[in-house]
C-alpha cells in the first residue's frame, strides 16, 4: 500500500474480537478513500485480539497503530487513549467486530469537506449477524436539536468528526455515569459548544448486532440514558417539557422481558 498523508485517524476500541477483528480491518483497508490511519487499543482482551492487531501494525507500519491499557478499562477510557496518538483533522470511529462498506470515508470526508457548517457526520448502519443482514436503519437529514433529549442523534461506530470538535470537549466523559451512553453525552457536549452535525441517508456501516442484545441491557445503563436525557435539556436550554422523556428508560428497564420482547420485535417487523 502506498503512503500518503493521512486525514483521517480511526479510533477503534478493541475488546475480546479476536473472531472478528480481521475482517474489520480488512474493511478499512479495502476504503476508496486512502489518507488514514489507524489506531487501536486493546482493552485488556483476554483472546488474540491484541496478537491479531500487532500483525496488521507489523505489515502496514505507516498505517497501523497498535496500542494497549494496562487493564480493562471501557470504552470511554480507551477511547480517549486513542485521541493521544490522532494528529489528523478528522476523526472516524469503528468496532472491531463491524465492516466498513468500501466509499464510507470517501463519501463522508466528501460531504464535510463541502458542507463546512457542519464538524460531524454519520450514517444510518446495516445490522446483521451468523444467518445474514436483519435490518437497516433510517436516520438522515440534520437532527432537531430538541430530538437529542430523546436518545442519540448519530449513530457512533460509522462517525466521522472535525478533530476540532474532539478537543473542544476533551473527548469522552470517563465516567460510570456514561458508561453505555459516552456517544451520546460526546453529542449533547458537542451541540453545547456550538458544533451541528448530519446524518447521510446511505448505509455505509454494517454493525454486528445480536438481536436481543437490547433487552439484556442492565438496568444501570438504562439510569445512564435518563441522566443524560436530564443533561441535554440542561446543557442545550431545551423546554422543561422534555424532562418527561427521563421516564422512557426506566420504564423500557422495569417491563417484563416477555413484553419487552413482544414489542421490540413488533417494532423490527416494521421496518
Amino acid at each position: 500500500m502506498a503512503e500518503s498523508v493521512a486525514k483521517i485517524s480511526i479510533i477503534m476500541g478493541i475488546y475480546n474480537c479476536a473472531d472478528t477483528l480481521a475482517e474489520a480491518i480488512d474493511s478499512i483497508l479495502a476504503q476508496t478513500y486512502p489518507h488514514w490511519k489507524l489506531i487501536m487499543c486493546d482493552d485488556g482482551s483476554a483472546d488474540d485480539t491484541y496478537e491479531i492487531a500487532k500483525q496488521y501494525a507489523e505489515k502496514y507500519p505507516e498505517k497501523i497503530i497498535v496500542i494497549k491499557n494496562e487493564k480493562n478499562k471501557g470504552l470511554n477510557y480507551t477511547l480517549n487513549h486513542c485521541l493521544k496518538y490522532a494528529d489528523t483533522e478528522y476523526i472516524a470511529r469503528m468496532d472491531g467486530d463491524d465492516i466498513s462498506l468500501p466509499q464510507r470515508f470517501e463519501k463522508e470526508i466528501e460531504f464535510l469537506e463541502n458542507n463546512p457548517q457542519y464538524s460531524i457526520v454519520s450514517c444510518p448502519m446495516i445490522y446483521f449477524d451468523e444467518t445474514g443482514d436483519f435490518r437497516t436503519g433510517k436516520v438522515s437529514g440534520e437532527p432537531n436539536i430538541n430530538n437529542i433529549a430523546k436518545g442519540t442523534p448519530f449513530c457512533h461506530a460509522p462517525c466521522l468528526v472535525k478533530a476540532e470538535t474532539y478537543h473542544a470537549v476533551n473527548g469522552y466523559a470517563v465516567d460510570d455515569k456514561r458508561l453505555r451512553v459516552e456517544d451520546w453525552d460526546l453529542w449533547v457536549r458537542m451541540y453545547e459548544k456550538g458544533y451541528r452535525g448530519y446524518n447521510l441517508s446511505e448505509p455505509l456501516y454494517k454493525m454486528r448486532d445480536d438481536r436481543n442484545a437490547y433487552s439484556r441491557r442492565k438496568f444501570k445503563y438504562r439510569i445512564n440514558e435518563a441522566r443524560v436525557t436530564a443533561s441535554a435539556i440542561k446543557k442545550l436550554k431545551l423546554s422543561k417539557k422534555y424532562y418527561i422523556w427521563m421516564l422512557r428508560p426506566i420504564i423500557v428497564g422495569l417491563l417484563p422481558k416477555s413484553i419487552y420482547t413482544f414489542l421490540h420485535k413488533r417494532k423490527l417487523s416494521k421496518r
